[in-house]
């Protein structure tokens, strides 16, 4: 490969991660002023040449229209899930008898990026109920309050199918 087609791919990377941050820095104040945005630009720049290689995660999203038709999905997804699981641990909580029965579950992925495995794992962290302990290759190690299944398909099926259906669309 010569060194002019692998230039290209990092440039993009690096353009990625500055529009990234300054986006983020941009919702994060609200305003479209000279000076914020003068301000968010210096930011964002210093964070790109500093972290260019070790934010590279930023990159792996797919910029296709079903990629962010996916994303729209995956937030629908996952607040109905959250509020799902809030309610079933609400009653568990409320529960004289407190049932639960806790334990970790292996459960295995289809997802080869680190973006969406990072997601994934923060998605089933953020659900209450659920906490990921460990991500190994294509296993993850989930810490339940109420384990279902201890069975690594079903468990794979109740607690992360749902979110890599989106998630795959979205990293691979």
């Amino acid at each position: 490969m010569s060194s002019k087609t692998e230039l290209k791919p990092k440039m993009r990377d690096r353009a990625v991660l500055f529009a990234t941050l300054l986006l983020f820095w941009i919702m994060l104040n609200g305003t479209l002023a000279a000076d914020s945005l003068i301000i968010g630009i210096l930011v964002s720049l210093i964070i790109t040449v500093l972290f260019c290689s070790g934010l590279s995660f930023f990159t792996e999203f797919r910029a296709t229209p079903q990629a962010f038709a996916a994303g729209i999905l995956y937030y629908i997804y996952f607040f109905k899930e959250l509020i799902k699981a809030n309610f079933r641990l609400a009653a568990i909580v409320l529960s004289p008898s407190l049932p639960i029965k806790p334990g970790i579950v292996k459960v295995r992925t289809k997802l080869k990026s680190r973006m969406g495995r990072l997601m994934l794992a923060n998605s089933i962290t953020l659900t209450p109920g659920t906490l990921t302990m460990e991500i190994d290759g294509e296993w993850i190690y989930v810490h339940c309050v109420t384990v279902e299944s201890t069975d690594i398909d079903e468990a794979t099926a109740q607690i992360v199918a749902g979110f890599e259906s989106y998630l795959e669309v979205m990293y691979g």
